[in-house]
């Protein structure tokens, strides 16, 4: 792989194949503290350990999470009581702790630190009483989670058509969220459209779109226009990979497509294609990125460049409880 250090366009008249890669791209920082959590639980506690949902949106690390005995479920009644479970990182409604709390469930919490912030402005919002307009998408584990710590207050909206059917109880008195995995253009353009309405709607105190989101969207910006082709790497449940391909079309790419990994490659994709650019979602492992590229070398494409939009550095500590559990084997294997 090539590094170009800073973005480029080929030329309309350049006849030689190429390959882009997007950087940053692949995991971010609250998917790695997740992933890790459960393999250290596994190491610490043994199998099995429960994981609550689908730790991240990606089939293949849940596959291999799977593998070394996790076991996942859609709800905690599938967890025999007194065991230990881990809450995904798009987070849990208060309900979920209470419930685990009933069943004498040991409870890891992996929920990213990103949206946890979201949960505390929810609660803030709901604390002064306001009419809290959540924008996201029905069914996500994310927007199911934060609408759980304030139900009376929040109410769910998908994007600018859902504005005119939109009911509060003071206009004066509303705020608005979202789910931090949405894009950033949809975001705003809804948020308009709500404050069309409600011209005194209140912002949280920080931008809810995540970090990772925003420099994947960027990245994948840059590496689009002109491109025959691009393919992004990432599961159909994940929304961040999802609209990594639909931003794609937007910025300028010819094709588009997304995929769990190089198998799902359609060979008439690249029938006529010049220039490909690659990327991943924010829950997808470098090796998957890696199996793509490899694809496209064994057909003739040449090394990737990898083209710099920004750098991450953001680390997340692991979740309180496992590292205080981790401190005391580690304790209790120096004393013995």
């Amino acid at each position: 792989m090539t590094d170009l250090g800073t973005p480029s366009v080929l030329s309309p008249d350049e006849a030689e194949r190429a390959v882009r890669l997007a950087a940053p791209r692949g995991y971010c920082a609250g998917v790695d503290r997740a992933v890790i959590t459960v393999e250290k639980a596994l190491d610490l506690y043994g199998s099995p350990v429960y994981v609550r949902k689908q730790i991240v949106h990606n089939k293949h690390v849940v596959a291999n999470l799977e593998s070394r005995g996790a076991i996942f479920v859609e709800e905690l009644d599938e967890v025999p009581e007194g065991r230990t479970v881990v809450f995904s990182a798009h987070g849990v409604s208060p309900l979920v702790h209470e419930q685990a709390a009933a069943r004498n469930l040991k409870t890891i919490d992996a929920t990213c630190p990103l949206v946890t912030k979201v949960h505390h402005e929810a609660k803030r919002f709901a604390n002064d009483d306001y009419d809290i307009l959540l924008i996201g998408h029905e069914g996500h584990e994310e927007v199911e989670g934060t609408s759980g710590e304030a139900p009376e207050h929040i109410q769910l909206v998908q994007g600018p058509e859902d504005v005119a059917g939109i009911v509060v109880r003071d206009p004066e008195k509303v705020a608005w969220l979202s789910q931090t995995t949405l894009s950033v253009d949809e975001t705003m353009a809804t948020v308009e459209a709500i404050r069309e309405r409600f011209p005194q709607l209140l912002d949280p105190p920080s931008d809810d779109i995540c970090y990772a989101t925003q420099n994947r969207q960027l990245a994948i910006k840059e590496i689009s226009d002109g491109a025959d082709l691009v393919i992004v790497v990432g599961s159909a449940n994940s929304s961040n990979s999802v609209r990594l391909a639909e931003v794609a079309l937007e910025a300028g790419a010819r094709a588009a497509h997304r995929v769990d990994d190089a198998s799902e490659i359609d060979e008439a994709w690249l029938e006529g294609v010049q220039s490909v650019s690659v990327t991943s979602g924010a829950s997808v492992p470098d090796d998957l990125v890696d199996g793509v590229l490899a694809f496209l070398t064994e057909r003739g494409y040449p090394d990737a460049q990898a083209v710099h939009t920004a750098e991450e550095s953001l680390i997340f500590a692991l979740p309180p409880e496992l590292r205080r559990d981790l401190r005391t084997a580690a304790a209790a294997s120096s004393d013995g």
